[in-house]
């Protein structure tokens, strides 16, 4: 089932209060939706979010994969948001909302700060229109959403904890995605976030805050992360590694018989079975 905006944010501050957190998947076609959504279907009663954000629709194109994500959730019996992930453009975020999506992330991290503030201002704004949830980010991480390029997190700009309550009391957004020695994609070495940043900055704002870059995280790294207020955990390259793993293990048996309905079925579900750990890491069973 879809959740409405109220519903998705009753959840996230759920995850909240209980130091677990929301998984929120990137899906790029029908195959990584139909992935996260048999995931989710298979852990009852735990909320997902498709993320059908901004550099998907440059792969799907946006009426598309906006309406395939919309579709998939409302007609599942698993409890789904669908999130707009990483978009600069006002325009965007208005069109996903009103498609009906549950919660948008306005990204103006690569802005100067008082132009975060005031494109996240009018973003919220929007939002508020449609009932849904907002987040944001403030600080910027290194590498490339779509491709696993072994970034460094040395170049990232950490995010500033007072800094942080000032951006979150001008905004008024509900959770704020923070650079805390996270990175998108896979690294060579393993990621080690700056769990004393994460701390003050979870003393120093009232709203749950966002893990982008999770894939790979050492389990010890991302407990000691929703110890320190993260709610929301976003996961794309570990489920593209997945799906990319299953299709070339299999396209050897299906080129003979061009046997493209095994290949897209076999990278389907390594997305649910990836998904499916994820969401068994960050979420506590609801008879728990």
């Amino acid at each position: 089932m879809l959740l409405t905006g109220p519903e998705g944010l009753k959840a996230l501050t759920a995850a909240y209060e209980t130091g677990h957190a929301l998984p929120g998947f990137v899906a790029y076609n029908l195959e990584s939706v139909q992935g996260i959504v048999a995931a989710a279907e298979a852990h009852p009663g735990r909320p997902v979010l498709i993320q059908a954000g901004s550099s998907p629709f440059k792969h799907a194109g946006r009426e598309p994969l906006m309406r395939l994500a919309l579709d998939a959730a409302a007609h599942s019996d698993a409890p789904l948001g669908v999130h707009l992930d990483h978009s600069r453009d006002l325009d965007e975020i208005t069109a996903c909302l009103e498609a009906g999506y549950t919660s948008v992330m306005v990204d103006g991290s690569h802005l100067p700060f008082p132009e975060n503030i005031a494109l996240t201002r009018e973003a919220v704004r929007r939002v508020r229109d449609h009932g849904a949830w907002v987040e944001a980010e403030l600080g910027a991480l290194a590498g490339d959403e779509d491709v696993s390029t072994n970034a460094s997190a040395s170049v990232n700009v950490m995010t500033d904890p007072s800094q942080a309550a000032e951006f979150v009391a001008e905004t008024s957004v509900d959770a704020l995605a923070v650079a805390v020695g996270n990175v998108h994609g896979f690294t060579a070495a393993p990621v080690r976030l700056d769990l004393n940043r994460l701390a003050a900055i979870h003393s120093a704002v009232p709203v749950p805050l966002v893990l982008h870059g999770a894939s790979g995280l050492p389990e010890e790294q991302l407990l000691g992360a929703l110890s320190r207020g993260v709610a929301k955990v976003n996961v794309n390259a570990e489920l593209r590694r997945a799906y990319l793993r299953a299709v070339s293990a299999r396209l050897p048996a299906a080129l003979p018989g061009s046997d493209a309905v095994g290949l897209w079925s076999a990278g389907r579900d390594a997305v649910t079975e990836a998904a499916s750990r994820i969401i068994t890491r960050l979420t506590p069973s609801p008879t728990s």
